[in-house]
């Protein structure tokens, strides 16, 4: 890949920068993401531990899986995935980000390799992984066929890439757009753009044309009722998608087996 086209949005960048200080505060402008993140880890965790013959319910599921974080931020969702024994590397291009992710990471005991990056740079290098994540950045990037084809060039044959992102539909505008950061003001103004939100069938496409089969998918709805996001067959604003890499996976020596 050595003619990709860096596909990072500087103006997204420099506005997730200015909130890097408050990214660990629950209440603050990223406290939305705090409610998803639970969901997004047990997606994660649960389709990674069936696909490679896993035990769910092991406090080390992942150990010897090395998993991408593209996009991490200040490392929401990086540190439990860690947790779970996952070697995790966590991307993102804002400085300010991976200062903060590191900080919270030492703090925390956990060892993560975090990196000011963008994906086509680690990409450029012939890194590789068992798991890629991109999570909540598909609608961030300037050019989302190039990007997912350099996310699926550094899944390892066996391995898997989750995407998590906003469809394009009148809902989620409602929704997203006009509610969350107009009315609930869940998030700051201008966070999102509905023009560069992703339909499913636009998604897969990418992600079909990158080499890769669409295996598994589910939308994210919030329960005001119970106060947390879950899983549902309604896609029409928040989705997340898991895709395999033909081949054959190498499994750790160290993998976790199923507990009979």
């Amino acid at each position: 890949m050595s003619a990709a086209r860096d596909s990072v949005d500087q103006s997204e960048v420099a506005r997730f920068g200015r909130l890097a200080a408050d990214w660990w505060n629950p209440r603050g402008p990223m406290a939305p993401l705090h409610k998803l993140n639970p969901v997004r880890v047990g997606y994660v965790r649960d389709q990674v531990t069936a696909h490679f013959g896993r035990d769910p319910k092991s406090l080390d599921s992942l150990s010897g899986l090395r998993i991408l974080d593209i996009g991490c931020g200040a490392g929401i969702l990086s540190e439990p995935l860690a947790r779970l024994g996952a070697t995790m590397v966590g991307v993102d291009p804002a400085e300010e980000n991976i200062a903060v992710a590191s900080a919270h990471a030492e703090e925390q005991d956990l060892s993560i390799d975090y990196r000011a990056t963008t994906a086509e740079a680690l990409a450029e290098a012939g890194e590789s992984f068992d798991v890629v994540l991109a999570m909540e950045v598909v609608e961030h990037v300037v050019d989302v066929p190039e990007f997912v084809a350099t996310c699926a060039s550094m899944v390892k044959p066996g391995g898997l890439m989750f995407a998590a992102t906003l469809n394009r539909t009148l809902k989620s505008f409602a929704l997203a757009i006009v509610g969350a950061e107009y009315v609930l003001r869940w998030v700051p103004r201008g966070t999102h753009q509905w023009d560069k939100f992703v339909t499913p069938r636009e998604l897969e496409r990418a992600i079909e044309s990158a080499g890769l089969d669409v295996i598994g998918e589910r939308g994210v709805i919030f329960n005001p009722l119970a106060d947390r996001w879950q899983l549902s067959s309604d896609m029409d604003v928040n989705y997340m998608l898991v895709a395999r890499k033909d081949g054959q996976h190498t499994a750790p020596a160290n993998a976790v087996g199923i507990s009979e």
